[in-house]
């Protein structure tokens, strides 16, 4: 049940910044062992483009009992000031079912041009249930290839990696996406990798991805 409270919140949330955003971006994927939903959106809070605000909500749901300890929920709003055209730095405030509430620090390097992005974040933080400080990075890519004029081929990335204390791993995956854009809705083939914990625990999944960008 408090999972289902939280899914609603993050769910709710992520309809509130939508209803608001210059950016949001949708993606379900559904494989043999797990669901994921996830929600990012981007607004800007000033008339010059300075200050954003970035929100990412996901929640992760295994189909087998016995990975269903690996069920994961997730909310991140953060702050960005865009210091140039490429390079943005700001807090945030992050809750994950499995870590707890952390405060973090987040610096935003992006690429991008018609037809590929790249964006890197590397992160520290402190975790308040693990009374410990951390680093994270994430990183994402994107190419596409125009096919026609309503149609285009995508291949999406989304990389990530946790360590606690600076020197043990806490959580990683690796989320890759083949797939057609047709008139905006992207769908296609998705690979997904994750581990978890110091000695990592690995699971990994094949299915289908549909995602949209509004």
């Amino acid at each position: 049940m408090r999972k289902l409270r939280i899914i609603f919140v993050v769910l709710a949330i992520g309809f509130v910044s939508a209803s608001q955003a210059q950016f949001t971006q949708l993606e379900l994927f559904s494989g043999f062992k797990k669901t994921d939903f996830t929600l990012l959106s981007s607004y800007s809070i000033n008339d010059k483009n300075t200050l954003n605000i970035t929100t990412l909500a996901f929640f992760q749901k295994f189909r087998e009992r016995e990975n269903q300890i690996f069920d994961e929920v997730g909310v991140q709003p953060t702050l960005f000031w865009n210091i140039s055209k490429n390079v943005a730095i700001g807090p945030s405030l992050y809750y994950n079912s499995f870590g707890g509430f952390s405060e973090r620090l987040s610096a935003k390097f992006s690429l991008k041009n018609a037809r590929a992005l790249l964006v890197v974040i590397p992160t520290v933080a402190y975790s308040e249930k693990k009374d410990a400080s951390l680093a994270e990075v994430f990183a994402q890519f994107q190419l596409n290839t125009p096919l026609s004029e309503k149609m285009s081929l995508w291949f999406n990335g989304q990389f990530l990696s946790v360590w606690d204390k600076f020197k043990t791993h806490s959580r990683s995956f690796q989320q890759l996406r083949l797939g057609l854009s047709y008139k905006g809705h992207q769908f296609g083939l998705g690979l997904d990798f994750d581990q978890y914990g110091p000695k990592p625990i690995q699971k990994s999944s094949f299915g289908l991805y549909y995602r949209k960008t509004l």
